[in-house]
């Protein structure tokens, strides 16, 4: 998959992790947290963790921990079986086939992810109870907009910050005018 560059367009954004485990963004020259690591994968925007001292690129591990991180905080989308098939491949004689074989799967689900919501949706809001279905998707959308807003500021620029408070208060307000208007539907 093709990854975004960072935002001022010169290639992956350096994180420094240093040996007291904190990781620091070379390009906005602030500490960060593995969160907002997580985040700017959501985001698609490209990053390079190195080690401070020995400059070795350490992403792998680093991406690992995070889904580690997302494992055990309960939003476990790793089934067990599946597990214990990867840990089986190592070693196995077919191990270097597996990573590039894991890519292709993720970026074809990803390009089609879209299409197989569109499907779900389709079958869901052609019931006889459609009509809420549609309700209750789009109620959905909006929320997930409202709590999900798009990063906006990862250069530092105070005004791209306000803009992006400007943004997510419009979405608050556009998901509570929804809100009273379902409320407004559901007693009439």
């Amino acid at each position: 998959m093709a990854r975004a560059a960072s935002r001022n367009g010169d290639g992956p954004i350096i994180i420094k992790k240093y040996a007291n485990r904190r990781l620091y963004n070379t390009h906005t020259s602030k500490y960060i947290t593995l969160d907002f690591l997580a985040e700017l994968t959501r985001k698609d925007i490209d990053f390079k963790v190195v080690d401070a001292k020995s400059n070795e690129d350490i992403t792998h591990g680093v991406l690992t921990q995070i889904i580690m991180d997302e494992e055990n905080n309960g939003q476990q989308m790793l089934p067990v079986g599946f597990l214990k098939q990867l840990i089986a491949m190592y070693g196995d004689s077919m191990q270097g086939m597996v990573p590039q074989f894991l890519e292709t799967s993720m970026d074809n689900f990803r390009k089609n992810q879209r299409q197989v919501q569109d499907v779900i949706e389709t079958a869901i809001t052609s019931g006889p109870f459609g009509h809420l279905a549609k309700q209750n998707i789009e109620f959905l959308r909006t929320a997930r907009e409202a709590l999900m807003p798009n990063l906006g500021n990862l250069t530092g620029k105070k005004s791209e910050q306000e803009d992006s408070i400007a943004d997510l208060k419009q979405q608050i307000a556009a998901l509570q005018a929804k809100i009273d208007k379902m409320a407004t539907d559901k007693a009439l």
